[in-house]
């Protein structure tokens, strides 16, 4: 909810004086008493200052979660965008062929799915998850092993997937171990909690779970040949798992972050608002499997209609909820305004589903294809995903809470990438759009990694440790 504040801003030029307590009128004239001002020394200066630049090392990449975490998700989002990137290239110009062990479809799903955000996770919920609880932090060290099992196990996957299918299920068995694992540490962290308040924490464990589970069935379909299965098991992971956590996540920062930096906006969060937004997730995951078992919209029309019904509602729901957290306050900042830009996405995901679905039912034809599905994973998750590394690269680095001219330009490459995919979806549209929306999404996140790579092996620009 929007509310005004009258502020003032204070003076630079002198310091406050301290007024003692006392009755109202005897703080009328400070002239008529002797105000005491307490002395203190002057702080001790160390004599060599910590240092604020450095060269990048692997000891301080352990520095804390956030480094470590950030860094093994941005290796992963490069490999996978990249690798997307040649498979395109190749189609369309037939300038190499790469085998077949795996779907590309299903290879591209999983690692966009599975891949780099449970590692984004890992550097967000491990550096602000122990604050939301109330509990002592890990280090960064303890959380090594499953970020490189991760990591390692989906470079393998993406090998495994024009080599061996052995080498690909090699991979998924590893990245599922260390996301396992990874899960284990944050539960540990909920349960040594006595924290009041521990629902969002406990939402992002719940979907942790989901995405374990996910992440388990899908090799087990794929071993047994499933591919069809496999991909409705990465589609329940995406909303059961990802949108979870965004929405857990989104719900508690986003109007958080917008009051800090717009003092004349309240926090408003009420507990619903993560309701209906957790009941949008799971709703999808129930959509999912009835698409499943009825591939055709004219199959079970009445269900159809009831999914643009619910779909349109909650995308309209979504988009009132992104003006009443303050998005045409945030656009006079750039940091802020990516996130509620990002958040937008969300609810025009919903409403470009609906409109879809219906036209499907009324034509019997995937006009729009999957240009719904990349509005949620391109538009909501990665601009999200953009906006909220860069917010707790910059502040955890000792840096200012700003996006520059570089990380503003690259986010709106990324929507330009976003309309890119959408248009490429439409039936009939030209064969080298998707391609092209290929390229400026690995350039994008390509550049965007090197960025914010560079910073996490090195010290904080204020020397604080951390």
């Amino acid at each position: 909810m929007v509310t005004f504040t009258p502020t003032s801003p204070p003076d630079r030029a002198a310091p406050a004086a301290s007024v003692p307590p006392g009755p109202p009128e005897s703080r009328t004239s400070p002239a008529s008493r002797t105000v005491p001002i307490a002395i203190q020394p002057a702080p001790q200066r160390s004599q060599r200052p910590p240092p604020t630049q450095g060269p990048w090392r692997f000891g301080t990449l352990l520095a804390s979660p956030h480094r470590l975490g950030f860094l093994l998700a941005a290796v992963a989002l490069v490999m996978a965008s990249l690798w997307w990137l040649a498979v395109q290239w190749g189609r369309i110009t037939g300038a190499f062929a790469l085998g077949g062990a795996v779907p590309p479809t299903l290879t591209h799903a999983a690692v966009m799915v599975f891949g780099f955000m449970p590692l984004y996770f890992s550097g967000f919920l491990f550096t602000a998850g122990p604050k939301w609880l109330n509990v002592p932090p890990y280090a960064a060290r303890q959380l090594l092993a499953p970020g490189v099992l991760q990591a390692v196990g989906w470079g393998l996957w993406l090998l495994g997937a024009h080599t061996l299918v052995g080498v690909a299920l090699l991979g998924l068995a590893l990245a599922w171990v260390g996301l396992v694992w990874m899960y284990g540490l944050f539960w540990r962290l909920i349960r040594a909690s006595r924290a009041p308040d521990r629902v969002h924490a406990l939402a992002v464990g719940w979907g942790g779970c989901v995405g374990v589970l996910c992440l388990a069935a899908v090799g087990v379909c794929l071993a047994l040949g499933r591919v069809d299965l496999a991909l409705v098991v990465v589609r329940t992971g995406l909303w059961g798992f990802i949108v979870v956590t965004y929405v857990a996540v989104a719900h508690r920062m986003i109007p958080f972050f917008t009051s800090s930096a717009l003092p004349m906006i309240e926090v408003w969060r009420p507990m619903w608002v993560l309701w209906f937004m957790l009941a949008v997730a799971a709703f999808e995951v129930l959509a999912v499997w009835v698409d499943q078992a009825a591939p055709s919209a004219r199959a079970w029309p009445q269900w159809t209609v009831f999914v643009i019904a619910v779909e349109s509602v909650a995308g309209a729901v979504l988009l009132w909820l992104a003006v009443v957290w303050g998005l045409a306050q945030s656009l006079k900042i750039r940091l802020l305004a990516m996130l509620h830009v990002g958040f937008v996405w969300f609810g025009v995901a919903l409403l470009y589903s609906a409109a879809s679905q219906a036209i499907w039912l009324l034509t019997g034809q995937a006009v729009l294809g999957l240009g719904a599905l990349h509005a949620l994973s391109m538009g909501f998750l990665g601009s999200l995903m953009l906006a909220m590394v860069t917010r707790v690269s910059c502040g955890h680095s000792g840096r200012a809470l700003v996006a520059d001219d570089l990380v503003w330009g690259l986010f709106w490459a990324l929507q330009v990438a976003v309309g890119l995919r959408l248009i490429a979806a439409v039936q009939g549209a030209p064969v080298a759009l998707t391609p092209l929306a290929a390229l400026a999404w690995a350039a994008v996140v390509t550049a965007w990694a090197l960025r914010y790579g560079n910073w996490y092996g090195r010290p904080r620009a204020d020397g604080k440790p951390g």
